[in-house]
């Protein structure tokens, strides 16, 4: 893919700006979704700010151990809810919960560190024949397929505005067809901000569906501006170790094991998960990243930047798929508009209106672009495909494996640890691959 911006190119000042608040919205609904799922579960008080506030310092501590060389964004994962949930389910007290969330994200994080070593003296190449392209090539594609029912859900999702459904799919579609349109159209420098221009042609129907249905009609509402009621001006997030004052004498051993079996195992998924998302930046980027800035230290950075996000808010981070799609439709692979991103998200959290202005954001606006991301992040799946030989039973097998169990949504639970459904189909992939390395080439008969 021909880049507009490089990897170590720096845009004009007000691009910067334009292109962090692209990335940032690109990652926003999936990283405060995380929280609020959490807080329906377990009753607890994990906000949004503090999420924003968490991933862009998991980001930055991310570009400097990968010395600013992988333009990618970190989020709230959604691969550990049930790891947090078993953090507030063996805990003596809620307080103790908020600080368990801190050490078992210590435990996953130590994992990384781990791996890191072992690759450190070991290399990558055991990493390229355990996982060749008809491995990661499919599993990238289910990472955005297994968000389509999300996109959907969210395309006809009227939130808390409480409107008609098919209101909210208009708002939604005109987001997607003006994010399309400006895209493939716009002028060079439209180009590289084409969900900035989307979201807000979406927010501006909603708004005016909003004043409609006020003057004739209810069910055009599909927006709720009672996030700026007593928002104020500046608000400090409620950080993880805030809310868990004086719950670390709470902790004891068997908790500490409840925790060690919640995290430790789903960090060796979401591991093979980070090896698909920087296989598949790579081939967008047109640079190795496993191998220059290398994956110690992309595990590195995930991993301690994992830890740090959750110290702030509570959840553990992960490289998005979302933000690599931007990167790709925009062609913008510039690592100063991820370090602008997450000064942004750190920025945007202490500011109470610009949270709010987040926060009433349309679901169905947001699923009109998470159309275009997660099918840009299938697509990109699809194309590590190219080059491999489906001929072969033994290719043919392994991908059939891995689109089935991933596209039927498979999910193994073992009491506190859920392989979701990425992970699944990764590890079926990979058993069958092994299973089937004996195959021998054919050879043609004259």
């Amino acid at each position: 893919m021909k880049l507009i911006y490089g990897i170590k190119d720096k845009p004009k000042y007000g691009q910067i700006v334009l292109f962090a608040l692209q990335q940032l919205l690109a990652i926003m609904a999936a990283t405060i979704a995380v929280p609020a799922v959490i807080n329906s579960i377990c009753g607890t008080a994990l906000t949004a700010s503090a999420a924003l506030f968490g991933a862009g310092c998991g980001t930055i501590v991310y570009l400097l151990f990968t010395k600013s060389s992988s333009p990618v964004f970190l989020g709230s994962s959604f691969a550990f809810i049930g790891s947090m949930c078993s953090a507030f389910g063996g805990a003596a007290s809620m307080a103790a919960g908020y600080w368990g969330l801190i050490i078992g994200a210590l435990m996953a994080g130590l994992v990384y560190v781990v791996l890191a070593v072992v690759i450190k003296f070991c290399g990558v190449k055991w990493i390229d024949r355990l996982m060749p392209p008809v491995i990661i090539g499919p599993t990238v594609a289910i990472i955005g397929l297994s968000l389509a029912g999300n996109a959907v859900g969210d395309l006809m999702s009227s939130g808390a505005g409480g409107g008609s459904p098919y209101a909210a799919l208009i708002c939604g579609l005109v987001t997607l067809a003006v994010t399309m349109l400006v895209s493939t159209y716009g002028k060079k420098s439209m180009k590289l901000v084409p969900f900035i221009i989307g979201i807000l042609a979406g927010y501006f129907v909603a708004t005016v569906f909003y004043i409609l249905g006020k003057l004739f009609n209810p069910a055009l509402i599909v927006i709720d501006y009672s996030a700026f009621k007593g928002c104020g001006l500046i608000a400090l997030p409620d950080f993880s170790f805030l809310l868990g004052k004086g719950g670390l004498k709470q902790v004891n051993g068997a908790y500490l094991v409840t925790l060690f079996s919640a995290y430790v195992p789903v960090a060796f998924v979401v591991f093979a998960e980070h090896l698909a998302d920087h296989k598949n930046l790579s081939s967008i980027v047109g640079v190795n990243l496993l191998e220059e800035p290398g994956l110690t230290r992309t595990l590195l950075g995930d991993g301690i930047g994992s830890i740090v996000g959750t110290f702030f808010g509570g959840c553990p981070n992960t490289t998005y798929g979302e933000s690599i799609a931007c990167v790709a439709i925009t062609r913008n692979a510039s690592t100063v508009s991820i370090w602008g991103a997450a000064f942004a998200c750190i920025i945007f959290s202490l500011i109470a209106p610009l949270v709010a202005f987040l926060e009433t954001i349309p679901s169905c606006v947001m699923g009109g672009v998470c159309v275009a991301l997660y099918g840009f992040i299938a697509v990109s799946g699809f194309k590590m495909l190219q080059g491999v030989d489906l001929n072969k039973n033994r290719n043919l097998f392994v991908a059939s494996i891995i689109f089935i169990t991933g596209v039927g949504g498979m999910v193994v639970t073992f009491g506190a640890v859920e392989i979701r459904t990425v992970a699944c189909a990764l590890i079926l992939g990979i058993l069958a691959n092994l299973m089937l390395s004996g195959e021998k080439e054919e050879k043609d008969e004259q």
